[in-house]
């Protein structure tokens, strides 16, 4: 019998409606064809493009709805909900700005020359073209800009790929309504509404990554949950790519001088940052380590006032309140560990934010530590107090990969590129893909150059799933050789016809 899909309300832990039902093998096969049998209707890049700008048009239009129904289901409130619906829009626009560009294609063009050494050339045209249907993940803390109009589902469609996305459990109904809205969209512009798949439930979702014609995969989660899907798709008899956001600690470090100059500041940072959205942001800052001293006394005094005022939350949903309520006592009765704000359970439903201090000989030593150095998902962080550079070293030695890396700098030690400063980033770099220095790591901005993503476990992949250069992940290089010009697709032909950006014989093409 197939299992309903409920709404269910976090605040309360009551269902709202029945939205849907778990899809069977059979309806995700269906789903999975379906959209496979829509690939040429993405083939026109202007199409594609003024798409993606009316399903970014059509979200503004709805986004009232939107928001309430998100709101409803993840608690998450209005105000937040309203600001990441402006970011998914931005992000589709900003896709279609670089579909209708073509910059993304990465044309090469390498004329023959016979007269090349050590061999003649022949001539050679390469570009990229899109990989077939991706299957999407969607992500529980953030129910639009990670989920089915999200990131992974904007840079699919302007890769030219169809997506059947795996709804979250924990907003089945904004899913669904996201859906309507993209199909809408595809409907206006002449495309089949199968380029926006979804389904729902956890079988279903393994039977997405396994199926024959999913030609790649993006996800959001859990380490558990992606590495296993992440195995799936290795497995297959013919593997496919799986570039999963997994976990991360967020690793910050501040220097003696930084907490000298302004402990008071960087303290009430930290306590906005982590507790930022209750806690639930990938990029939180989970790990930080202080001085020990005076200066690190007042950020940890500063962090605690902060801390304290912060107003209590709700977790997305049971799972993760009970997780989280049992991370933070667990990390709480290891030797040496202290709690200047005990996070916790405060009432049915909601959680209190805190933190906890340890010694960075401690987690040094490794001597039983190593669930401090976990992710605990919600409003809680860990500080860590060291002695001195050695004990920083040590520590950030036994970390594992994440997504962001952080440093808090004195005045002067920002001016010299061969100092402590210098060394310090140099050690953070292996650990991240994006370093900051004196801000902190939530609020990941849309655009081009920006790189979300990191070493394992933050990613399976070193590509990123924000900014412009996510629409990498779902294409592939083919290269064109002595191929007659009228043979050629568009992109590639003698006299650039699409005026496209190209680089002929290693040089702008003009």
């Amino acid at each position: 019998m197939t299992a309903a899909v409920w709404s269910v309300d976090p605040r309360t832990g009551k269902q709202r409606e029945q939205v849907a039902v778990e899809a069977t093998p059979e309806e995700v096969d269906r789903t999975v064809r379906a959209a496979d049998a829509a690939r040429p209707a993405l083939a026109d890049r202007a199409v594609r493009a003024a798409f993606l700008r009316t399903a970014a048009d059509l979200l503004d239009a709805a986004g009232d709805f939107v928001v309430e129904a998100a709101d409803a289901e993840t608690a998450l409130g209005p105000g937040r909900l309203t600001g990441e619906l402006a970011r998914t829009t931005h992000q589709l626009r900003a896709f279609a700005e670089a579909v209708t560009e073509g910059a993304f294609l990465d044309i090469l063009i390498d004329r023959a020359d016979p007269h090349a050494v050590p061999v003649p050339r022949p001539d050679l045209r390469r570009y990229k073209v899109p990989l077939g249907v991706v299957a999407v993940y969607a992500a529980s803390n953030f129910p639009l800009a990670f989920s089915v109009p999200g990131g992974d589902t904007a840079s699919a469609l302007a890769a030219g790929c169809p997506v059947v996305v795996k709804a979250h459990p924990d907003h089945p109904a904004t899913s669904e309504l996201c859906a309507s809205v993209l199909r809408r969209a595809a409907a206006r512009h002449g495309l089949p509404e199968a380029l926006v798949g979804l389904v729902h439930g956890f079988d279903a979702g393994v039977e997405l990554v396994r199926h024959p014609r999913v030609a790649a995969a993006g996800f959001t989660g859990s380490v558990r949950g992606g590495r296993a899907l992440f195995d799936a798709a290795a497995a297959r008899p013919v593997p496919i790519p799986f570039h999963g956001e997994l976990g991360s600690l967020n690793p910050v470090v501040v220097t003696e001088a930084a907490a000298a100059e302004r402990a008071e500041e960087i303290g009430t940072g930290l306590a906005g940052s982590m507790t930022l959205g209750v806690g639930q942001f990938c990029v939180k800052p989970g790990l930080v380590l202080a001085p020990a001293g005076a200066a690190g006394d007042r950020l940890v005094r500063s962090l605690t006032e902060a801390v304290s005022d912060t107003a209590e939350g709700v977790l997305l949903d049971a799972r993760m309140h009970e997780a989280f309520v049992t991370g933070v006592r667990e990390r709480s009765a290891l030797p040496g560990v202290e709690s200047p704000v005990t996070p916790g359970e405060s009432g049915e439903n909601a959680v209190s934010a805190g933190f906890l201090t340890v010694p960075a000989a401690r987690l040094a030593a490794d001597d039983g530590h190593d669930l401090l150095l976990e992710e605990c998902f919600g409003p809680v962080t860990v500080v860590v107090r060291y002695a001195d550079e050695a004990e920083v070293s040590a520590v950030l030695a036994r970390l594992a990969g994440n997504l962001t890396a952080t440093v808090h700098l004195g005045a002067e030690e920002a001016k010299t590129n061969d100092g402590p400063a210098a060394r310090l980033l140099a050690e953070l770099t292996p650990l991240a893909g994006r370093l900051l220095v004196n801000g902190w790591p939530t609020g990941v901005a849309v655009a081009p150059a920006q790189h979300h993503g990191g070493p394992y476990p933050a990613t399976t992949s070193v590509s990123t799933s924000v900014g412009g250069t996510a629409v990498e992940r779902w294409l592939r290089p083919v290269v064109h050789q002595n191929t007659p010009d009228a043979l050629l697709p568009p992109e590639l032909r003698d006299g650039n016809p699409l005026g496209l950006p190209r680089r002929v014989d290693g040089r702008p093409e003009s």
